[in-house]
């Protein structure tokens, strides 16, 4: 555990708890009591602390507005059985701040700030985190520029806040995708690698056309040939033929997904196979036209793994096996779940203790 950083805490004077229905929560409808802000200017970090939740006061011409200076993360803490608070892989998530930061030309984040902020907002709102299977704390840490200036250059200033929400199960049912063949997420040399605000503001427009069409999410393919997959809507994306694991390999246009990582890991240590590499949007075809593709899923933060139901490519719809017909997903879903809530050991030290 990182040695705790002294800074002011402002407890709220009326908690909204009891307002919260835990037996329908949703995804992002309730908020916690506190959050946990630090400000960078001149130069430096300065000015942690934690406040009640609520809204900020920002100029018009702040510079994110503009510009889009603006990067996020998404992490969860699950309650276990003794009611302590874990929180899966935080370290993990502080530092692909800092890669999608560099990106952007702002600020790096001392890990220290981050962890440390964290764990003393989880102390404060421990009961905000549900206890319910299925359900956790979703964690929103993200950065912004700050400074009132119209000019297109770096900002001097920035904001770094994380806030919480309890949530529920994002999806409810398995998705239908549409292999995206025109539209682009994102391009070699690009953001595609940092989580960063504007990617997802790209993505929402080829995501509701697919909607209305019938679908519930993209499969995104490579800008330059549209041959190749690439991510699955807001996540990355695992297909398994015959009985092998298999996922793009990460690059400047593919997210490095924490999920993604923590399922291959998973996977391997229960002996499935696996391979990080190009894969090719007729090989999954083909592979779903005789009989072979198994399996399919989206993988993140919010889902944890989402399975694929449908793909549909070219104006026909592939169907894949029924979900409670499937092995490996639902292996690595249990064996993940157990280790996010302390139900089996965790042999990757990915679980840190509030």
């Amino acid at each position: 555990m990182v040695d705790t950083l002294a800074f002011p805490i402002e407890k709220t004077t009326q908690s909204r708890l009891s307002q919260v229905d835990f037996t329908n929560l949703g995804f992002g409808k309730y908020y916690s009591d506190h959050m946990f802000i630090v400000e960078y200017a001149e130069g430096k970090w300065h000015s942690p602390r934690i406040i009640p939740y609520g809204d900020l006061s920002l100029s018009p011409a702040t510079s994110a507005l503009h510009y889009g200076q603006a990067v996020f993360e998404g992490l969860k803490a699950y309650k276990n059985a003794e009611g302590e608070v874990l929180i899966f892989r935080p370290d993990a998530n502080a530092q692909r701040l800092n890669a999608s930061a560099e990106r952007l030309a702002m600020p790096a984040l001392p890990e220290d700030i981050f962890i440390n902020g964290l764990q003393q907002l989880l102390t404060l709102d421990k009961d905000w985190v549900p206890a319910a299977a299925g359900h956790s704390l979703y964690i929103r840490p993200f950065m912004f520029a700050t400074d009132a200036y119209t000019g297109v250059r770096p900002s001097e200033t920035y904001y770094f806040i994380i806030f919480t929400c309890p949530v529920g199960v994002y999806y409810n049912k398995p998705v239908r995708v549409k292999v995206e063949t025109e539209f682009t997420r994102a391009a070699k040399g690009g953001t595609g690698a940092a989580k960063a605000a504007g990617n997802y503001a790209a993505s929402l427009l080829p995501a509701t056309l697919a909607q209305k069409a019938g679908y519930d999410q993209l499969l995104w393919t490579d800008a330059k040939t549209h041959e190749y997959f690439e991510e699955s809507g807001t996540m990355n994306v695992m297909f398994v033929i015959d009985g092998k694991l298999i996922t793009p390999a990460t690059s400047d246009s593919i997210l490095k997904g924490i999920t993604r990582d923590s399922v291959l890991k998973v996977a391997q240590k229960l002996g499935i196979p696996t391979e990080e590499r190009a894969v090719s949007v007729k090989e999954v075809i083909d592979a779903a036209k005789n009989g072979t593709l198994q399996e399919a899923f989206g993988v993140g933060t919010a889902a944890t793994i989402a399975p694929i139901a449908v793909i549909g490519h070219e104006g026909t719809d592939y169907t894949l096996p029924a979900v409670e017909n499937r092995t490996i997903a639902p292996r690595i879903q249990t064996a993940l779940d157990d280790i996010k809530t302390g139900k089996a050991a965790d042999p990757f030290g990915w679980i840190l203790k509030v």
